[in-house]
């Protein structure tokens, strides 16, 4: 009797299932704690093949970054294109930000892996998806702003969209080893403590950061009642 010939996967199924295993992998361990042969053995292929594949470890890795950063970068692009307000923009990121968390956190391990080495190709990576949203953050709240403002405030938008991506990160952080309260919650105590100065530059139309008005709004301030 004899056996059935071995079906041999082609090469783009093989490489999406090795994808697959190192992603949860990676995932779980993180990058530093993982070997070639643990990935090789989880995905039931020779290490030579995933060499010949993916060339290291850092080139694996990197495919299962760019994965993950897509998909959350196009998950809170998709939320913030129909925004009406800088506040809306915020409401809209901020949910769809925590609801990919949620539901893939396993990508989000991926992209904000504290054992990633501090230089090198990977580094350099992470930063590049933290720019895309920056960006994207800035971009959106300037659009929703009238266009005469947009100049004037466009430093202190950046500025903001630093401090809440930041914050955004810390927060997810703490929210997948606690899980102190539900992804929505976590949203909303984050949009509850940015959003009302975020209105305030929006609607009084001053820019003020530790009590200096900035340099294009100080001939719009009122005259205090000692200089009348």
């Amino acid at each position: 009797m004899t056996s059935s010939p071995r079906t041999r996967l082609p090469r783009a199924e093989r490489e999406r299932l090795v994808l697959d295993v190192a992603h949860a992998r990676f995932a779980e361990h993180g990058f530093a704690a993982v070997t070639m042969d643990d990935l090789a053995a989880a995905a039931g292929v020779t290490k030579p093949l995933l060499y010949a594949y993916f060339g290291n470890k850092e080139r694996l890795y990197l495919a299962c970054m760019e994965r993950a950063g897509e998909a959350m970068f196009a998950t809170v692009g998709a939320a913030v294109a129909h925004a009406t307000s800088p506040a809306d923009a915020l409401r809209r990121g901020l949910h769809a930000f925590f609801a990919f968390v949620d539901e893939d956190r396993d990508a989000w391990r991926v992209l904000f892996d504290e054992t990633l080495p501090g230089g090198g190709e990977l580094s350099e990576r992470v930063a590049e998806y933290r720019e895309r949203l920056l960006a994207l953050v800035s971009r959106t709240n300037l659009a929703r702003l009238p266009e005469q403002h947009r100049a004037r405030h466009a430093s202190e938008i950046e500025a903001i969209s630093v401090a809440l991506l930041g914050a955004a990160e810390g927060l997810g952080r703490w929210w997948l080893r606690t899980g102190a309260m539900p992804a929505a919650a976590a949203a909303e105590l984050l949009i509850a403590t940015v959003e009302p100065g975020l209105q305030a530059r929006v609607d009084g139309g001053r820019t003020r950061i530790a009590g200096v008005v900035a340099p294009g709004d100080a001939a719009g301030a009122p005259e205090s009642e000692g200089a009348r």
